[in-house]
This record gives C-alpha cells, sequence and structure tokens, in this order.
C-alpha cells in the first residue's frame, strides 16, 4: 500500500512541538526529584528571569521550604531558652492533714412525673354493658362495614413524613424507655412479668395480617395491638428492629383506612367501639414519634369524638347524644371509657381540635352520673356498682380527679377483689363480678395502681403470678416466629376463662374454660384472642405504662431523650384511585 501524502503545514509542525513541550513540562510536574535535584534546580531557577519557568519553579520550592524550616528551628529555640533558665535548687514540700468521713445517706428522692392516659379494648364486653345487637339503637346514617379503605380522595403512597423517631418522651410515657422500665418494675414490684410481655408481643406480631391490621374488627383490634406495642416503648425506626416494622404497618393500617372527609375508620364494629380506640392509639403513636401525617389523621378522629360527647360529659354508642341513645340518658360507662381514655391521649399529644380541652374539663364529671353515692361504684348505663365500676374510677383518675370522693369510695368497695382464672365465676365481691373478666380485671390493675400504696401491692401479689402463670406458651421450636435475627423465639397468648368474654370474631381456634376450679374445653376466634392477649399484656405493663396520677398532676418533669440519632420513620397515606 502506498503511503498517503502528508496534509500538514508547517504551522502545524510547529503546534505539535508546543503540545509536545507542554506535555513534558506536564509529566515534570508529576516527576518524583531527590532532595539535592531539587535543591540544585533551585538554586539554578533564582538566577533565571522572573518570567521564566525555571524561577516560578524556584520560587515556590523556597515558599514550600520555609514551612518545614520554621517548624524545627522554633521548638529548637524554645528548648534552648527552657534549659538557659535557671533551677531551683529545691523544692517545698507541704503536708496537708485529711479527716475521711462517712457519707450519709440522703433521703430518695420522689421522681418528677407528669399526667396519665390510658389504654383500650375491642368491643362491647358483657351483656351487662352492652346488651345483644338487637337492642342497638339505629343512627342516623347508615355504618359502613367494610373492611376495604375508605378513599374518596386519591393520594400516593409517597406521601411520607421524615421524622425523628422518638424525638422525646415525656412524662407521663417517659418510663416506656427501656432504661426506665427495669426501674419503673423494680419500684412498683413488676419483676418477672417482662417474659410474659415479650411473648405476648411476638405473638401478636406472628398474626399481625398482611395488611398492617390484626384480625377481628380491623380498627378495634389494630388499635388495641397497637396500644400494647407502644405501651412496650416499641415504635417505627432502625432502633426498634424486630417489633418497629410491625407496629408502623399497623400505624400506616389506621391512616389509610381513613375517611378524611368524617374521620371515621373502616371496618368498624355496629356501636363504633373501634373508634375511639383507634384515635387512643394514634394518639399515642404521635406523642411518640412526632410525625404529622399521623397527627393529622388523630385529629380527624377526634373530631366525632368531640361532637359526639353528652352535655353531662359522657358519651355512648356511635358517639351520638341522648336523642339517638334514649336507653342510655346518663351515657354508657363501658363505651364512655374508651371515649375518656382517647381524649386524655389527645390532650396529652396536644392536638390542636376545637373543643378538645372543653372535651376533656368535662369528660371526669361526666362519669359521675353514674355513680352510685350510697354503695360507691358505677353502673353500666345508670347509677350502680357493677363490674364497670373500675372503669369510670380509672377514668376520673386519669382526667385529674384522683382525690374525689367517687374514686375513693369506689377503691373501697373493690378493695377485697380477687384475680383467679379458675374460680372467677365464684367470685361474688360487689363491683368486680360479670361476665368479661379479662375485661373488668384490665381496669381494676390500672385503677389500683394509680391509686398505689398497698392498694396496689395486695393486688399486685395476686395478679402478677396468677397472669403470668395463665398464659399459654408456644416453644421456639414449635412456634413459627423467628426474631429480626432469625433466631426462633417463644410465643404465647392468652384466652378469657370465661365464654362469655366479648369480643370480635374471625377463625375459631380451640381453648380452655374454667369454670368452679375446673378446666372447660370450649373454643374461641382469633380476635377474642387478639383481645384478650392485649388486655392482659397490658396489665404486666401497668408498672411502667403510666405514672400514677398523684405523682403526676401540676408537675412539668424533664423530658427523657430516648433515640439522639434520626431514623428512617415514614408514614404514608395511600388512597385508592379514583374508578378503582
Amino acid at each position: 500500500m502506498s503511503e498517503e501524502p502528508s496534509n500538514k503545514t508547517p504551522a502545524d509542525s510547529g503546534w505539535e512541538d508546543q503540545e509536545e513541550v507542554a506535555w513534558r513540562e506536564m509529566q515534570e510536574l508529576f516527576e518524583t526529584m531527590s532532595f539535592s535535584k531539587r535543591l540544585k534546580r533551585t538554586i539554578n531557577g533564582l538566577s533565571m528571569p522572573k518570567d521564566s519557568g525555571e524561577y516560578k519553579f524556584a520560587r515556590i520550592q523556597v515558599q514550600r521550604m520555609i514551612g518545614p524550616i520554621v517548624a524545627f528551628l522554633v521548638p529548637v529555640a524554645g528548648i534552648a531558652i527552657m534549659l538557659s533558665l535557671p533551677q531551683k535548687e529545691h523544692v517545698q514540700t507541704r503536708t496537708q492533714s485529711v479527716q475521711i468521713e462517712e457519707a450519709t445517706e440522703q433521703p430518695e428522692m420522689e421522681e418528677e412525673q407528669q399526667e396519665i392516659p390510658e389504654p383500650e379494648f375491642i368491643e362491647p364486653m358483657e351483656t351487662e354493658f352492652d346488651g345483644p345487637a338487637s337492642d342497638s339503637v339505629a343512627v342516623d346514617a347508615p355504618m359502613d362495614i367494610s373492611n376495604e379503605p375508605v378513599s374518596p380522595q386519591p393520594r400516593e403512597m409517597n406521601s411520607v413524613a421524615m421524622v425523628r423517631s422518638p424525638i422525646v418522651m415525656k412524662g407521663i410515657i417517659g418510663s416506656r424507655d427501656p432504661g426506665q422500665r427495669g426501674k419503673a418494675m423494680s419500684k412498683y414490684g413488676g419483676a418477672g412479668g417482662e417474659p410474659a410481655v415479650v411473648k405476648a408481643l411476638r405473638w401478636l406480631k406472628k398474626n399481625q395480617n398482611p395488611d398492617g391490621s390484626w384480625p377481628g374488627t380491623k380498627p378495634a383490634s389494630t388499635g388495641l395491638a397497637l396500644l400494647t406495642f407502644l405501651a412496650h416503648g416499641e415504635i417505627p425506626g432502625s432502633a426498634h428492629p424486630e417489633f418497629g416494622p410491625c407496629v408502623q404497618k399497623g400505624i400506616e393500617y389506621l391512616c389509610n383506612s381513613q375517611d378524611p372527609k368524617t374521620g371515621f375508620f373502616a371496618g368498624r364494629d355496629g356501636n363504633n367501639y373501634a373508634h375511639p380506640i383507634a384515635l387512643y392509639a394514634l394518639s399515642e403513636a404521635y406523642s411518640m414519634t412526632k410525625n404529622p401525617i399521623v397527627k393529622q389523621v388523630a385529629e380527624r378522629a377526634a373530631v366525632p369524638v368531640v361532637k359526639g360527647q353528652y352535655a353531662s360529659g359522657t358519651w355512648a354508642y356511635n358517639m351520638k347524644g341522648p336523642d339517638v341513645n334514649q336507653n342510655y340518658p346518663n351515657g354508657d360507662s363501658s363505651y364512655a371509657g374508651w371515649c375518656a381514655q382517647s381524649i386524655k391521649a389527645a390532650h396529652v399529644a396536644e392536638l390542636n381540635v376545637e373543643g378538645l380541652d372543653e372535651c376533656y374539663k368535662k369528660a371526669a364529671d361526666g362519669f359521675k352520673g353514674l355513680y352510685n353515692p350510697q354503695t360507691g361504684g358505677f353502673g353500666y348505663n345508670g347509677r350502680g356498682a357493677t363490674g364497670l365500676s373500675s372503669v369510670g374510677a380509672l377514668c376520673m383518675q386519669l382526667l385529674g380527679k384522683w382525690d374525689s370522693p367517687e374514686v375513693k369510695k369506689t377503691l373501697e368497695l373493690v378493695k377485697d377483689a380477687k384475680y383467679d382464672f379458675k374460680t372467677w365465676d365464684k367470685i361474688q365481691i360487689k363491683g368486680t363480678n360479670g361476665g368479661s373478666p379479662i375485661y373488668y380485671w384490665y381496669y381494676l390493675t390500672q385503677a389500683k395502681f394509680q391509686a398505689g400504696g398497698d392498694t396496689f401491692k395486695s393486688w399486685n401479689r395476686q395478679f402478677l403470678p396468677v397472669l403470668t402463670n395463665m398464659q399459654q406458651v408456644a416453644s421456639a421450636e414449635t412456634s413459627g416466629y423467628k426474631d429480626e435475627n432469625g433466631k426462633p423465639r417463644e410465643i404465647g397468648w392468652w384466652d378469657s376463662p370465661s365464654e362469655k368474654e366479648h369480643g370480635a370474631g374471625g377463625a375459631k381456634l380451640n381453648c380452655t374454660h374454667w369454670s368452679d376450679g375446673k378446666e372447660i374445653p370450649g373454643t374461641t376466634t382469633i380476635g377474642k384472642r387478639v383481645q384478650d392477649t392485649c388486655l392482659s399484656a397490658l396489665q404486666l405493663m401497668v408498672y411502667y405504662r403510666f405514672l400514677p396520677a398523684s405523682q403526676a398532676v401540676n408537675q412539668q418533669p424533664e423530658e427523657v431523650v430516648t433515640d439522639k440519632k434520626p431514623t428512617d420513620v415514614k408514614i404514608g397515606i395511600r388512597r385508592k384511585k379514583k374508578g378503582s
């Protein structure tokens, strides 16, 4: 092949020579030179013209050398100066006598505390207070019983909030922090119940539905389960790897199942016990996470509770007044109990809801219309002394009336109450008997803890060993549950000793009931088991879930920071698209 003629011009060749020179100069910048070569080049460069590259190189080298030279000379000069100073020949020593005294023991300071909200539930718990379904009074709007999320406005799941989780836990719930739980249990006598609590949390996690809900009446079951996790200080975020994702899914389920126009949740029961329970859970979730989307959903949910309050301060089914609930002129203590607890939690969370403060103030007095001044105790829908007596007592304690005559006389009425799964149906103590013992004990345990002193100590000696021993446990080998590290773990649950214990439905399960000290084979539902497990576990967390009311009044304890690192907590609202 013949060589092609060159198209380069002399100018091109000169440009190439310049490029080659520039390339060599650039390479020289990266060349590693010995010290002697650099010194020689520097000395030669200083004699070259100032606009030459050699001079500029030499100048840069001189500037670089000044720093190390100064760094060497300064300490040398300092050492020389110190060596030239005259030395002291004698050092005078001085001896001082010291008397050691034993430290005097200081009186134990009373811990500052704050206020207190309370827990949850699922449905009417006994014909005594809820009545059969046929007794329900029609409301002016049909109830939506669908289990699908109600969502007239489309909104994407990527609508999320990034928050620190939690920012702080205030005094009212500060003892839920892992560092405080042991201290509280030691102080109030709760040692031994924590393993049962953890097994219950694992059972709840294992039985969570894929959509984040729990079986039964979904908003109620989910609210109750969330309250159980939150009571243990479990929140979304990487600081809680075992239960955090489970809690986040539950919160998201409630957020996604709310109708933003009405504030109600889809899939509720006919009397709508589910609503105040869900509000209760979301208010606590906001207090512990400060997630703005949770706050928004909780504020919408609080509106019908505030508006549905009787003028006297109580509530009845569906948060409707006495014109609808004509058989309940003084309200329903069971239903009002959940509304009052949810309003307490909303108040503690400082939700921005019109009328919330007034509703909170009226709620305590609302129970007075159900109080029996002759015997003490509270009735179901009138003055009495039923198994719901502890509901009225607890709600008044939580709402600031812990030292009222009504509370004191009711606690006296139930001072000899018994905690016994096996003979529950033979306990005939005024103000404690009924067909839903788990439900009654749930309130009674809290009311006695709020009273404190010997009232709780004697109760604690009964309920703690009984409740822990009656937990049903599946071993790590048979449970089918693995923790976040893949390790098999035990799980545990409770079933009520009474076949009459009311609760939500779902799949049928075999269980054991008790009567007159004898085991009775029976059945329950998965919804009831969720309810009984939550209410039982919450009793075992009474030591640290809330502060005693008498310690929380008019006190503003310091906030306890529980997670100083921001975490990846995201709570999103997932809305169904139009036409879907």
